[in-house]
């Protein structure tokens, strides 16, 4: 069968035959009808999209990337380069102190704990404390000024914490006793309502439900005390008369400490002895480790004088005697 001719866009256009006679046109050589088909597929076989060609060159460069790579000059990193590197790091740069990072970590989940009264239940108290000996007593909030418009008056501030994102807060029972409302302020700023949803008055403490929630809230992570050990670093972060947050560091001074109110009506065990500065409006606030792990909540200091101000020895409530309150299973 007959090839069907085929048009190069690169050769001229014939020009147009005379109505006369066409005169034969002469036959091609032999040779250029032949090698005409092997130009045009060598052609097609170098084009830029043609797949193999494509898969060609990756293939090259791949071998290309392979041999760099394998090259002998090249010399592998050792564990020796690293630590040269990481100690040339911790040279050169400074690096936060574990109580600064164990702050930042437990920051976001302490709130801060206001309590009000009406001033018609305040005309026949004496705000003033009756203390008598060194005993432990509860910190007690920090007392503002009393005064304010109506007949709702700010009567004190402590701490609480965060611990299930959905807002249940810890503190302690006498930051909030008596109290006709209470509120809570995050980290953020939020200022919400809260209410009493549970209490432990053996181990005075108490359980805060906030019915508004930041956006981001992110709750306290408990760790269980039964590898604390006295001599540990612990760090208590609250609002020491109102002022805060406020942190302040020190060890656990010792374990299963036995807590006597100033009356002797009420007596607490299995405390935390720690040495971190705690005074009033620091209750209900947490003691943590230095990875920012609540093992406590602070309630209470050793003073024998009536200013209420800490002389070395603070109390605190095991955190599995806190998470048993807010019916937190066990560790």
């Amino acid at each position: 069968m007959r090839r069907p001719a085929l048009y190069s866009s690169s050769r001229p256009a014939r020009a147009a035959a005379a109505p006369t006679e066409v005169p034969p046109t002469p036959a091609a050589p032999a040779d250029g009808a032949a090698t005409e088909p092997a130009r045009r597929r060598w052609r097609a076989a170098l084009s830029p999209s043609n797949p193999a060609l494509l898969w060609l060159a990756v293939l090259l460069l791949s071998a290309a990337l392979a041999f760099s790579l394998a090259r002998p000059g090249q010399r592998r990193l050792t564990q020796e380069d690293i630590n040269a590197a990481v100690l040339k790091t911790m040279e050169t740069q400074v690096m936060p102190s574990e109580y600064a990072r164990a702050y930042e970590t437990i920051r976001p989940s302490v709130v801060r704990v206001v309590s009000y009264v009406k001033k018609s239940r305040l005309r026949d108290e004496d705000p003033t404390p009756h203390v008598k000996g060194a005993r432990p007593k509860p910190l007690g909030p920090a007392t503002p000024e009393r005064s304010g418009e109506g007949d709702e008056i700010e009567s004190g501030v402590g701490t609480g914490v965060v611990i299930v994102d959905k807002g249940v807060i810890l503190t302690n029972l006498h930051v909030i006793n008596g109290a006709d409302r209470v509120k809570v302020i995050f980290f953020d700023g939020l200022e919400s309502p809260a209410t009493v949803t549970g209490v432990q008055a053996e181990n005075d403490l108490a359980v805060l439900q906030a019915s508004k929630l930041p956006d981001d809230l992110i709750p306290a992570t408990m760790r269980s005390t039964a590898d604390l050990a006295p001599g540990d670093k612990v760090m208590a972060v609250g609002f020491p008369f109102g002022i805060g947050p406020s942190a302040s560091g020190g060890i656990v001074s010792g374990l299963g400490r036995v807590f006597r109110s100033p009356e002797g009506k009420q007596e607490m065990k299995n405390l935390i002895q720690f040495d971190a500065a705690a005074n009033p409006g620091n209750s209900g606030g947490p003691l943590v480790t230095m990875d920012g792990e609540v093992v406590g909540i602070v309630t209470a200091i050793l003073n024998p004088t009536q200013a209420r101000t800490f002389l070395g020895i603070g109390f605190a409530v095991p955190i599995e005697n806190a998470a048993a309150a807010a019916g937190l299973p066990p560790f």
